[in-house]
């Protein structure tokens, strides 16, 4: 299996998916940081890929998904963007209802 269909597995096997740089627990930048307070305080689980821990990932990621910073944040399959998207859509209170719905499908 090559990287990208790794890629294509992880983002269609979790509805809330984080590539970051750490782990929610120990956040390595702080972009991700803030994005993760957004995400937990939607209260719903997520799963999430240490982009440091795979450089594979880390490298190709950009490629697949046309976005080339990190964080990401998928729901659903479906990119919805880095850091600032994230926490703007946490502040607007867009990001609860969207993840809720993709966890539990209502």
């Amino acid at each position: 299996m090559d990287i990208f269909d790794t890629i294509r597995e992880q983002i269609e096997n979790n509805p809330v998916l984080l590539y970051m740089k750490g782990s929610p627990e120990q956040p390595q930048c702080g972009f991700s940081a803030r994005t993760v307070q957004a995400l937990m305080a939607c209260g719903e689980r997520f799963a999430y890929v240490d982009v440091l821990s795979n450089p594979d990932i880390r490298a190709n990621l950009p490629k697949f998904a046309d976005w080339p910073t990190f964080p990401q944040l998928w729901v659903k399959g479906e990119l919805v963007g880095g850091c600032d998207i994230v926490v703007e859509m946490h502040e607007k209170g867009e990001l609860k209802p969207l993840v809720h719905e993709a966890v539990s499908g209502s």
